[in-house]
This record gives structure tokens, C-alpha cells and sequence, in this order.
């Protein structure tokens, strides 16, 4: 078994939340504290392998990450950090 990571990743930042995401984790409710620390800890969610292997490359190189998630009344929220880890922001996609 591997042991988890103890510590973050990478950085947030400051982060923020889209409207949409918030009422979509209220009306599910679901901790947004949840998703963040999946995200901070290298869990992608539901990314494509593809998508997966850039973002560990861009814990590498200082790029921006992006995480996908579902509620678990199943609406789909991104979390997405900048390159330069300044801020982290969950919207939904449909918000990009």
C-alpha cells in the first residue's frame, strides 16, 4: 500500500469560487474543503490519463493544474490553480 502525502503538492494561492459552484456544492452538500485537498495532494479526480500526466509535469515546471470533480449529486466542478500558484479558482465548466 502506498502511504498518502502528507503535505500539499503545490500552493492554492488565494482561492475563489464561482457562484455556480458554490450553490452546486450547497445544494449537494459537500465541503469544499474536500476538493481542494484532493486537488493540493495531486488527485486529479476525473481527468484523463492524458490530462493526469500533465499536470504532475506541471508540478514540475510551474504550469497551471486543473482538477475535475463531481458533486455527489453528480454536477461537475473544475479546480484550477495558475502557473504561478497565486490563486486557485472551482467554477464550473460551463463558467470557463
Amino acid at each position: 500500500m502506498i502511504a498518502p502525502r502528507k503535505k500539499p503538492s503545490f500552493s492554492l494561492g488565494r482561492v475563489v469560487a464561482t457562484s455556480g459552484a458554490l450553490d452546486a456544492l450547497e445544494t449537494a452538500g459537500d465541503n469544499l474543503s474536500v476538493f481542494l485537498s484532493r486537488h493540493a495532494n495531486g488527485d486529479w479526480g476525473l481527468v484523463s490519463v492524458e490530462d493526469a500526466a500533465m499536470n504532475d509535469e506541471a508540478l514540475r515546471h510551474g504550469d497551471r493544474v486543473l482538477s475535475a470533480y463531481k458533486t455527489s449529486l453528480g454536477t461537475k466542478l473544475w479546480i484550477i490553480t495558475e502557473a504561478d500558484r497565486s490563486a486557485t479558482t472551482v467554477l464550473l465548466p460551463s463558467e470557463y
